[in-house]
């Protein structure tokens, strides 16, 4: 039987990465993931997320919702349409979006993801 999954208390140890180097436009968006639960098929993961300021290329395959923690993130999509969410808000990025995630002020959020 599944129990639920808390997403407080102790963390296991973050996977530690960065965009890829031809997608990052400014700063150093330095990424921390704790991956909390994975599906037994890998197609949904959901955890917590932290970014270091920075700008960079993004190209989504995935769904994900996303519920913001602290921080500001703009997000600009390539249509030019452009939201600022800051702690509190939540969205979903829907897998084809592509666009530019520029964390203004360190994040952290909660995310789950479909692929």
């Amino acid at each position: 039987m599944s129990a639920p999954i808390p997403f407080d208390g102790e963390l296991p140890s973050p996977l530690e990465y960065r965009p890829p180097a031809e997608r990052v436009l400014d700063g150093d968006p330095v990424q921390r993931v704790w991956n909390l639960y994975a599906s037994a098929d890998g197609r949904f993961n959901s955890g917590i997320w932290e970014c270091a300021v920075g700008r960079w290329r993004v190209v989504f395959t995935e769904s994900e919702f996303c519920q913001l923690l602290a921080g500001v993130i703009a997000v600009t999509g390539d249509d030019g349409s452009e939201r600022i969410f800051r702690a509190g808000d939540a969205f979903v990025s829907p897998a084809g979006f592509t666009g530019i995630w520029d964390v203004r002020e360190p994040a952290r959020k909660y995310y789950a993801i479909y692929e």
